[in-house]
């Protein structure tokens, strides 16, 4: 299976909570701001749901505080939008600057094995 580069997404996001689901954890936004939408259109984009794969006990430090906006990268797989990375939104710190600069213009390479 391969993953072209039109299907990542980006947005800007504040989270309203994060449940455990079935192994995943299923982070629920409060709001966002898409940055590079990939295959999602608005009314997907209203209902958007993103999980962890099988993350319902991952320790993950960035979501200990929910009070910050994030910057959240997923990946359409079948119907499931699946998280790849995320960051708290920080635009005072300098590595984080230059990141957002390196993402503008990324083309994501292709992974064969990958979510299968």
């Amino acid at each position: 299976m391969s993953i072209s580069s039109s299907m990542v997404l980006a947005l800007r996001m504040k989270i309203k909570e994060v449940k455990k689901e079935n192994g995943d954890k299923k982070i629920i936004p409060k709001k966002k701001k898409p940055l590079k939408l990939g295959p999602i259109n608005k009314k997907e984009l209203k209902k958007l749901v993103l999980y962890l794969k099988n993350g319902a006990d991952c320790p993950c430090h960035q979501l200990d505080n929910l009070s910050h906006h994030f910057l959240i990268m997923g990946r359409k797989v079948k119907s499931q939008y699946l998280l790849t990375a995320i960051h708290k939104w920080d635009k005072k710190n300098k590595e984080f600057k230059n990141f957002m600069k390196k993402m503008k213009n990324h083309e994501c390479p292709t992974f064969q094995s990958v979510f299968k």
